[in-house]
């Protein structure tokens, strides 16, 4: 069941997210470009952020791979430690951000010190 309707399994359900971006019922001045729409966290849970379909961002393969090859290369090289013995906040702000900033403490590994001295 979809919005009413009973939908049969296995159906491809297509959504029409051109609409949905200029739907003046969602957006004030929807054909004019407004990119102060989105400042300070306002608006941010009414897009798709990369877009879909044939005008999706063509980088959008590309960051997710580089941010898990980045974060996997921060742990395998960095000894991390939190300063201060409090938890650390898990609430996030608008567009994915933290809501407190992490504040931490990091050591090279001797991983990486070995393999930098490959290369000199």
């Amino acid at each position: 069941m979809l919005a009413g309707y009973d939908v049969p399994r296995g159906t491809m359900l297509l959504v029409n997210v051109w609409a949905m971006h200029r739907d003046p019922s969602i957006w004030e001045d929807p054909e004019i470009f407004k990119p102060e729409r989105f400042e300070n966290g306002k608006e941010t849970q009414k897009v798709l952020s990369f877009g879909i379909g044939r005008r999706a961002c063509p980088g959008a393969g590309l960051s997710h791979r580089l941010v898990s090859l980045a974060l996997g290369s921060l742990i395998q090289c960095f000894e991390w430690e939190r300063i201060g013995e409090e938890c650390v906040d898990n609430i996030e702000a608008p567009m994915m951000r933290p809501a407190t900033p992490l504040v931490a403490m990091c050591k090279a590994r001797p991983i990486v010190h070995e393999t930098l001295n490959a290369f000199v």
